[in-house]
């Protein structure tokens, strides 16, 4: 009997140690690591919206009596849309970007004496109602992190003008003639821009126009000053907007291949 007993417990004893060593050797596979989030990048189109404020600067003078009757330009209320691309480089971006804000800015002179008019207070009214831009934007990430986006824009501007006005103040009479032309000129401008959602960006952005000369003639009719031409000069336009953007393919993740370890 106690050969038995001692017989069980040296098996029972041979067992457990081949059942570790068996254990010892199996694979044990490792849990995989957690997937690293996605890569922001400022590449891809986008398209939005923004509103803001237009102040304009030029002079007026007509070509019957030479006279500069300077200019009282007030800030208007602008508001429209923006539509580009960027591509990402690194830290550094670079893209396009088309503009169209609608405004309502009547930019009109103080009054001049006309000799002719036996002293007469004439004003000069032309009624802008948009401004549209096309520019090149280059931009840089490194500063504030890769949410934020400073930037430079150049380009050109066109400010559309749908009307003008002659007014003798003296006598309240008036003419309105309609007109098509838009004012062309360069542009510099620039802004930051932060992307607070996986698809969407706020920037904050001011922008200043170089714009060429535009002309008005006083149409023929039963009026003071028929034939005569006005036209501005030094014409400027200077905007500051706010802006929201949704962005396509904002974000590109990295795949983590998944490792086994034996």
């Amino acid at each position: 009997m106690p050969k038995l007993l001692h017989a069980t417990a040296a098996l029972s004893a041979l067992l457990a140690t081949s059942l570790a060593a068996s254990a010892a050797e199996m694979h044990v596979k490792a849990p995989p690591p957690a997937p690293m989030p996605p890569v922001l990048t400022w590449t891809g189109f986008y398209i939005g919206g923004n509103v803001g404020g237009a102040w304009a600067r030029h002079n007026w003078s007509d070509s019957t009596f030479g006279l500069d009757l300077g200019g009282n330009d007030n800030g208007v209320f602008i508001g429209g849309g923006q539509v580009g691309f960027n591509y990402q480089v690194d830290t550094f971006v670079i893209g396009v970007e088309g503009t169209f804000d609608g405004a309502a800015n009547h930019n009109r002179t103080d009054g001049t004496v006309f000799p002719a008019l036996q002293g007469h207070l004439i004003q000069v009214t032309s009624n802008d109602n948009f401004v549209a831009t096309l520019a090149a934007r280059f931009g840089y990430t490194g500063w504030l992190g890769s949410h934020v986006l400073v930037y430079g824009k150049a380009g050109g501007g066109w400010v559309g003008n749908n009307s003008f006005t002659i007014t003798d103040v003296t006598t309240g009479a008036s003419i309105t003639g309609s007109s098509n032309n838009a004012a062309g000129g360069w542009l510099v401008g620039g802004g930051l821009e932060w992307a607070f959602a996986e698809n969407w960006s706020v920037k904050i952005e001011y922008d200043f126009l170089g714009l060429s000369q535009r002309t008005f003639s006083v149409p023929v009719g039963p009026i003071f000053l028929v034939g005569d031409t006005f036209a501005t000069h030094n014409n400027d336009l200077q905007m500051a907007v706010v802006g929201l953007n949704y962005r396509f393919n904002w974000v590109a993740p990295v795949s983590n291949p998944v490792v086994t370890r034996y």
